[in-house]
């Protein structure tokens, strides 16, 4: 196992043994402390975004509390003199009041984000259109240091805000308990995104010790390990190698890397968070599944519900509740169905504000013109496939297919699994311009028999690696495929005697210090989100 792996032991091990020991009511404080020390390690300088973030929702939490108090004070202590209309009216102004507060909040929020993810993009374009037409003088383009994690606490950040202006619950008074709520330091690298109600009186109240949790964390850790190490890093290679240079490569190979991308991207991701839950569980505290087996969904749609769970409940809580019940998009949504029909009118606002939610989650993926359109692909294929659901329906019934059978339910997951891929191309390429190239090389010169012949290879992994990646996808599978059926293996081995169930996963912990690929040991894919 790599050092980085061992420390991150060494660091969990204290952890665990000082939060235990210590007395409940002092145990927030030692999270706080833990949750601060990780994060600085990595960079002092740029963990000051994080530190400035908190400071925002603090005041602004307190700041949506006073007009809150005030303006209730005001109505109950001038209940009797004011009439029904002065009544409306003061509400309507306390409205406007606390809209004011969050706009500005959530602008220095995302506005810092935007200044240290963004504007280096943003300065670059602007830069090739004035030049464009003619002119000589550009803006300086500065690239920032970018904050681990940034968008994870940014957008866990602004979920507490807003709720706290819908009255969902009172604000934190206590600027190093709301600071604990932001910065708890298993989810910073890679989410899932925490909620403010689910996660708070977790970390507050402190936990009592329970075996069970040690062990059902430590095996989720191990097992999100085996997943990185074994299977992701490994894949790795071969993304780096083909996506790296493109010009010499094409056909099969690029298919190749697409899938090895696949199974990279998933493993890497849905691993880092098996090791986020994992130790927070150890500590006694359930965080949200951020995953649930994403490649078998049958559609684009279902797919984004299954894969970075926490990030489409952000987006449709905040996003697209807001945006689909907007006064604008009633009237639009009336408009259509008296001019378009009743489908297409109700159906059009919808596939509008899906196109505008995956526009962000492109934005949010990276500064780059190829997330962009990465995020607009699924965007344009959710709302097309929405538009298109009775042409789909009429088309079964006259094609005499059986819509709830097992073989067009097997047909429809293949379909979305090469669409989801075709998605990787802008995920993963150099550049827009570059994710064009290879889909063109892909086609062009496409042959099978690179299979057999040695070809892949030249890759940068051996015949063993290929087997093993093979092996570990079908124990995924497997695995993935009985959860799917709402068996727990977890909860199976549990069951067995010690022997057998400490065997196994010591078993595991072998293949992994066997099998791990140590030669070139990846960072987690979002830690820089």
């Amino acid at each position: 196992m790599s050092f980085a792996v061992v420390g991150y032991f060494a660091f969990l091990l204290i952890g665990l043994v000082v939060y235990y020991l210590i007395p409940r009511k002092f145990s927030w404080i030692w999270l706080l402390m833990l949750s601060y020390i990780y994060y600085f390690t990595f960079n002092i300088r740029t963990s000051l975004y994080m530190v400035s973030t908190t400071l925002f929702i603090y005041f602004g939490g307190l700041a949506l509390n006073k007009v809150i108090d005030n303006g209730n004070t005001y109505l109950k202590e001038n209940k009797e003199q004011l009439t029904k209309e002065e009544k409306k009216a003061y509400k309507e102004r306390l409205k406007k009041r606390k809209r004011l507060v969050l706009t500005a909040i959530i602008l220095l929020c995302f506005g810092q984000l935007a200044v240290v993810k963004y504007s280096g993009f943003a300065l670059e374009n602007i830069n090739s259109i004035m030049s464009l037409f003619g002119a000589k003088k550009q803006f300086d383009v500065v690239q920032f240091a970018l904050p681990l994690g940034i968008s994870f606490f940014t957008f866990q950040s602004v979920s507490y805000i807003v709720d706290v202006y819908q009255g969902k619950y009172v604000c934190q008074k206590n600027p190093f308990k709301l600071a604990l709520f932001v910065s708890f330091f298993p989810q910073l690298l890679q989410g899932p995104i925490g909620r403010y109600d689910r996660l708070s009186g977790q970390l507050y109240e402190g936990n009592k010790f329970d075996l069970t949790n040690i062990e059902f964390g430590l095996q989720r850790i191990i097992w999100g390990l085996g997943k990185k190490l074994i299977l992701a890093d490994r894949a790795a290679v071969v993304v780096n190698e083909v996506f790296g240079n493109y010009d010499n490569y094409g056909g099969l190979f690029n298919v190749v890397a697409v899938l090895m991308y696949s199974v990279q991207l998933y493993m890497d991701f849905s691993g880092g968070i098996d090791i986020v839950i994992g130790t927070a569980q150890m500590f006694g505290i359930k965080m949200d599944e951020n995953f649930r087996q994403p490649y078998f969904s049958k559609s684009i749609g279902e797919f984004w519900r299954r894969w970075h769970i926490t990030l489409g409940a952000w987006m449709k809580d905040y996003i697209f509740y807001p945006m689909s019940l907007s006064k604008g998009m009633n009237k639009f949504s009336k408009w259509g169905r008296k001019h378009i029909g009743n489908f297409v009118g109700r159906t059009l606002p919808i596939c509008f504000v899906d196109i505008v939610i995956f526009f962000i989650v492109g934005i949010w993926h990276g500064a780059s013109w190829k997330y962009i359109v990465y995020g607009l692909y699924n965007g344009f294929i959710l709302a097309f496939s929405s538009l298109m659901e009775p042409v789909y329906k009429k088309m079964a019934q006259k094609c005499h297919i059986n819509t709830n059978s097992r073989g067009w339910k097997v047909w429809q997951i293949i379909r979305t699994f090469i669409l989801v891929n075709i998605g990787w191309y802008f995920d993963m390429a150099g550049s827009f311009k570059d994710a064009l190239v290879m889909m063109k090389y892909t086609v062009v010169g496409f042959s099978p028999s690179l299979l057999f012949d040695g070809s892949l290879l030249r890759l940068g992994i051996g015949v063993r690696d290929y087997w093993i990646i093979l092996i570990g996808c079908i124990v995924i599978f497997v695995i993935s495929l009985l959860k799917e059926k709402g068996v727990s293996i977890r909860e199976s081995i549990a069951n067995k005697n010690i022997v057998i169930r400490w065997g196994i996963w010591y078993v595991f912990i072998l293949l992994i210090i066997i099998f791990g690929y140590t030669e070139g040991v990846q960072a987690f894919l979002y830690a820089n989100f």
